[in-house]
């Protein structure tokens, strides 16, 4: 960064330059374009707003005409504006655009500049303070991460001069305590919530109540708060589904229930009320139709009230779903329990039988001095492919080798990039892998067998899972091949199916699990997905009479998330299972809930999920 580039502070010193040069050869606009780049780089550079005071001195009108914003302008240029404004006691519409470039990027310290600091609370009538607020408060995340929160601190220290100044308004000190909570000040948040409770029992002051009650761990009180909320307007749904969601924290998940369902009589679109039915329906009877059903749900809906997290909340901690699960095969766990020293020197292992050829390359790569001897692997012989296709592994006995050559040094690049993006439900993982898109398929074959991790994670909770998950995105990625092409007859459905239904390894795994992805986001597919993922099922179940399999509950896993899987095979999936999820949780799936038509929501819902 000794060059400025990406150097927040130089780029303002350089962009100040420049208008320095502008404004000496008396060409303003150029100036003013120059000066609010600056701003927009470091907001608070205080050299930018002596230059801001120079050029609107200049101008007739003390810079109101030659400041103005026009339709599409930059950020920078509109905080450059809202300065002018404040200079000429403009507060109400300098405070809102300053909130609407927190909006923008609440990254940014927008508001930490002296005029804001200095600024009497009283000068803003008390209407426009809370819509400041509430603008600020809808671009805080819950809770705000500390670079955030210090980038707008600013905010909270008004709220406080303004409840000093208006300390009978009952939605600022509800307003207030919402941009408190989220920036992690929860007894500022509870006292000011409270206050306005006591000034004005209304919708909205009661659930800024049960906001900052629920922060404080209150959550009995918080849902006192929220039916007292729902009282004032039982037409709310954002108020309905977050009082069902807190029902269910409590344990009364049959009154969540019902009380979801009742809202969707209401509003069967709603996109509020449409995530927490479909997250309480899988939390209650563990279907896990009802996550695919809320996958297209989000699908369909271009335009919802505001950002869900409840797929992702449903599938955390969930193998696949939330995240590849660990290898279970005697040489991985051998790995687990032997240290980087006796991995230097030579070493013997006997296995009783041939395990994955994914695992016994993992096995050489971490431990290149050791001698494998490893009896039959049985019968049916998991070294044949099921059906005729692509060959990726050689055997030579019990020995397996990669049948292709190791990707290139850039498409080896390209595949470990996905490894930092951790993991996310299908719908999800599938957008981060149109970034191998452009791989060609070659490259991607090649690296299952070749997973091009940068070394080989010895950690004993992570041992395989790098590999494994590389190995995932790989095929992925295949999934984005020719997408152009119709599916029962595409290149992609091929590729995964001779993969899948190749000799028995992880990357057995990797490819249905890439089919069971294309049934989630396509459901024209998801009939011959779920008919080629129970085939596969069967045949390991098959398999599993007269021989052991690793890969045995891993699959029964994938089978029983395919969308539209019949519940037969599902039943056949937890046994599987072998006490792992699904057979662990509770499966009594009901009758399938209607896909509801996505529509527009309501602004005034949107800021009542405040």
């Amino acid at each position: 960064m000794a060059d400025g580039v990406n150097d927040p502070h130089q780029e303002a010193l350089g962009e100040l330059a420049l208008a320095g040069l502008a404004l000496d050869e008396h060409d303003l606009d150029h100036a003013v374009s120059h000066l609010s780049v600056a701003l927009a780089h470091e907001p608070g550079l205080p050299e930018a707003h002596e230059l801001l005071a120079k050029l609107a001195a200049r101008s007739d009108d003390g810079g109101l005409t030659l400041f103005r914003p026009g339709e599409r302008a930059p950020v920078g240029r509109v905080v450059a504006f809202a300065h002018v404004l404040a200079r000429h006691g403009g507060y109400a519409d300098a405070l809102s655009l300053l909130a609407q470039a927190t909006v923008h990027n609440p990254g940014r310290p927008w508001a930490d500049v002296s005029w804001v600091q200095a600024l009497d609370p009283r000068l803003v009538p008390a209407d426009r303070l809370v819509r400041v607020l509430l603008a600020v408060l809808g671009a805080l995340p819950d809770p705000a991460p500390a670079p955030i929160a210090a980038a707008t601190r600013p905010y909270l220290a008004l709220a406080e001069r303004a409840l000093a100044a208006y300390p009978q308004d009952a939605l600022l000190h509800g307003a207030a305590s919402g941009v408190a909570r989220r920036l992690r000040e929860v007894p500022l948040a509870l006292r000011w919530a409270q206050r306005g409770v006591e000034l004005e029992s209304t919708k909205l002051t009661e659930m800024w109540w049960g906001n900052a009650l629920r922060a404080d761990g209150q959550l009995a009180a918080a849902v006192r708060a929220m039916r007292a909320a729902q009282r004032h307007d039982p037409d709310d749904l954002s108020v309905t589904s977050d009082l069902a969601l807190w029902l269910t924290e409590l344990g009364h998940t049959a009154e969540a229930l019902d009380l979801i369902e009742q809202a969707l009589v209401k509003d069967p679109s709603y996109d509020c009320a449409v995530h927490t039915a479909h997250r309480l329906r899988f939390q209650s009877d563990g279907d896990p139709d009802h996550l695919v059903a809320l996958a297209d749900f989000m699908r369909a809906t271009t335009d919802a009230s505001h950002e869900h997290h409840d797929l992702q909340h449903c599938c955390d901690g969930l193998p696949w779903l939330g995240y590849v699960p660990a290898a279970v095969e005697a040489c991985v766990k051998v790995l687990r329990t032997t240290t980087d020293e006796q991995r230097a020197h030579p070493g013997e292992m006997g296995l009783s039988r041939m395990e994955s050829p994914s695992a016994l390359a993992l096995l050489r790569r971490a431990w290149p001095g050791v001698a494998v001897a490893a009896g039959d692997p049985g019968l049916p012989d998991p070294r044949v492919a099921l059906r005729p296709g692509i060959r990726l592994w050689d055997f030579d006995g019990t020995r397996p080798s990669p049948a292709l050559e190791p990707p290139t040094p850039p498409a080896a690049r390209e595949i470990a990039a996905m490894l930092p993006l951790g993991w996310a439900p299908p719908p999800m993982a599938y957008d981060m892998a149109v970034r191998l898109s452009g791989v060609p398929v070659d490259e991607l074959l090649a690296a299952l067998v070749h997973p091009p991790t940068p070394a080989v994670e010895t950690d004993p909770d992570r041992v395989s899972v790098p590999e494994r998950q590389l190995q995932v995105w790989a095929c992925l990625g295949l999934l984005h091949h020719r997408t152009g092409e119709p599916w029962a007859t595409s290149t992609r459905r091929r590729l995964l199916v001779e993969i899948a239904f190749g000799a028995e390894d992880w990357t057995t795994e990797a490819a249905l699990y890439a089919l069971v992805t294309a049934a989630w986001v396509d459901p024209s597919c998801r009939t011959d997905v779920a008919e080629l993922v129970a085939a596969r099922l069967r045949a390991l179940l098959d398999a599993g009479r007269t021989r052991a399999i690793t890969i045995g509950a891993s699959v029964a896993q994938l089978a029983f998330l395919t969308p539209g899987m019949p519940a037969a095979v599902r039943t056949l999936a937890r046994e599987l299972a072998q006490g792992q999820w699904p057979a662990s949780a509770t499966y009594a799936p009901g009758p399938a809930a209607p896909l509801p038509r996505p529509r527009r929501s309501w602004l005034d819902r949107l800021l009542g999920r405040g």
